[in-house]
């Protein structure tokens, strides 16, 4: 088959290693005679795929001791309700940075869970900027600081982690893995798999360990961090089929340099596509602040929506799907993520070069 550069937001492109990989193991999963998806997740087949998971993820972040690494489901969305029904009990604050679609749901969520103060909001905006160094300040007192580290929707990402004097919370479900991480400042991380892990399915959360003690202990035991942390992970049955991806997609990324390369990468495809529209002497145009361009979901407008679907259309003509802005924003929106390999990023640059030849 020809395949195609997927660049929807989500669930997106995988390494075509690990899914030729996955492939040759599928039917009968190194010789036992039954996939991996059909046997206990007691097994020792399955155990071996399991801590693997949550070891490679601590030698790729750097990941201490003094986090536990929990494979959760229902993706960053429980994860907003998850998060402060722990955390925001017996009277405890926290603080929000408003920077967009999934930061306002991540918000909405939490306030149904206890005291909420929104540090920052980049309404006046239309959140194409992030606050600068000292925009904001947090109540010493918070239990937490949540940010989204990068937004789907809006194409702005955190460049730098700010320095808030308390936890610092991070829904990063569309730039996890693309780039190394100052651990120390994070007192808990999430991320749905379906960008740059894997499959959908999966939610990777990394919380540290003071933070856990903290934890409320009257919810039911599913929505307990407790739980999770204390059983690795193995409470209930996993999502086994998403976490083998995982595991295979992270051993993938360490092969290919591991977080450093990854974001060096990330660099590179990212400015390919911001100079195709710089350089188009405004016939493509990006709203977001160049300071905070994010580096996994590249926005732009044409002069009218109706240039926009012819666009879209011999996009996907030429074998790019998935370039349509979110319904929310309209525009164009080329999610790049790890596994988009560089040879669809140029082609999408030269199609923008001979689109504008045409059209303009």
């Amino acid at each position: 088959m020809s395949r195609k550069f997927n660049f929807y937001a989500g669930p997106a492109t995988l390494p075509l290693p690990v899914i030729e990989a996955m492939a040759k193991d599928f039917v009968d999963y190194k010789g036992m005679g039954l996939s991996l998806i059909e046997t206990s997740h007691r097994s020792k087949e399955y155990d071996e795929i399991h801590l693997g998971a949550i070891n490679i993820t601590r030698e790729l972040l750097g990941v201490g001791d003094d986090y536990k690494v929990m494979l959760l489901q229902g993706g960053a969305t429980l994860q907003f309700g998850m998060l402060p029904m722990n955390l925001l009990h017996s009277g405890r604050k926290a603080a929000y940075v408003h920077t967009g679609a999934w930061a306002k749901k991540a918000i909405s969520d939490a306030k149904k869970c206890g005291t909420v103060e929104v540090v920052w909001n980049g309404e006046s905006s239309k959140y194409m900027t992030l606050p600068a160094a000292g925009a904001f300040k947090v109540d010493p007192e918070s239990v937490y600081c949540h940010i989204t580290s990068n937004e789907t929707i809006g194409g702005v990402q955190w460049q730098e982690f700010p320095n808030v004097g308390v936890p610092l919370a991070a829904d990063m479900s569309s730039d996890m893995m693309s780039r190394p991480l100052p651990m120390d400042k994070f007192g808990f991380i999430y991320a749905g798999a379906q960008k740059n892990l894997g499959p959908a399915g999966l939610t990777l959360a990394i919380i540290r360990k003071d933070l856990l003690e903290k934890c409320a202990d009257n919810l039911v035991a599913y929505l307990k961090y407790k739980t999770h942390a204390d059983s690795d992970s193995l409470y209930n049955t996993p999502p086994v089929f998403s976490i083998w991806t995982f595991k295979l997609t992270m051993e993938w990324l360490k092969a290919n340099g591991g977080l450093k390369a990854a974001q060096e990468r990330a660099e590179q495809k990212a400015a390919v596509l911001y100079d195709a529209i710089d350089g188009s002497n405004g016939y493509y145009r990006c709203p977001v602040d160049k300071a905070c361009r994010s580096r996994m979901n590249v926005v732009w407008r044409l002069p009218s929506e109706e240039l926009e679907e012819k666009f879209i259309k011999e996009g996907k003509a030429k074998g790019m799907l998935g370039l349509k802005g979110h319904r929310d924003v309209g525009g164009i929106r080329a999610s790049i993520y790890n596994a988009m390999p560089a040879e669809g990023v140029a082609l999408l640059a030269q199609f923008m070069a001979d689109f504008k030849k045409a059209n303009a």
